[in-house]
């Protein structure tokens, strides 16, 4: 039992960089956590890369021993490997380069409607609600999805017909995003809708 309980630990000990790198892409991410098997697939090809540059480096590997190993280099290479993962997959560096040479239409982005905000910040929006309510303002914060969340909108207004209203004495509005039905994004340049 002894045996089997230091070769769990063992692989699990080889793996730690890989779901330390999975750990630091999801919490940074919009993306979701997928289930326990593909977090286990994922953490396999984040270790063997991490491994691959451990041995390129020579870091904590001694090519001698071939059974030592040592988990502290390779966790921090797993940390910087995460976190230039997590910079492609948020500034769609990665995809953009693959559109731009015609492999791919797809986006880093884990859902259109996070594409979009993405695309457009510095955008005023128009926040179209339930009941034919509308909101005008400065998107602060916006949820990842569509159907859970909050938006978090300063310097709005409510829009009627023929006018529109500020939130006089108000910083900010929180709106859930299930109230919302559509989302209008401003041309940057515009300041407010009335002028």
């Amino acid at each position: 039992m002894n045996w089997a309980s230091s070769e769990v630990v063992g692989i699990l000990t080889f793996l730690l960089p890989g779901f330390v790198a999975a750990a630091i892409f999801y919490s940074l991410t919009s993306h979701p956590k997928p289930g326990a098997f593909e977090r286990v697939i994922q953490a396999l090809i984040f270790t063997m890369i991490v491994q691959a540059i451990t041995v390129a480096l020579d870091i904590g590997f001694d090519a001698k021993a071939m059974g030592e190993w040592e988990p502290g280099p390779s966790v921090g290479i797993a940390v910087i490997l995460a976190l230039v993962a997590t910079y492609l997959s948020n500034n769609d560096t990665a995809h953009w380069l693959l559109r731009r040479l015609r492999f791919t239409r797809e986006t880093s982005f884990p859902t259109e409607w996070y594409s979009s905000f993405s695309r457009h910040q510095g955008c005023y929006v128009v926040l179209h609600m339930n009941g034919q309510r509308r909101l005008y303002g400065w998107p602060e914060e916006w949820p990842s999805r569509p159907d859970e969340g909050h938006f978090r909108i300063s310097r709005g207004e409510w829009l009627f017909e023929d006018q529109a209203q500020a939130l006089t004495g108000v910083s900010a509005i929180l709106i859930p995003a299930s109230e919302v039905e559509m989302v209008e994004f401003m041309n940057t340049k515009h300041e407010r809708l009335d002028k």
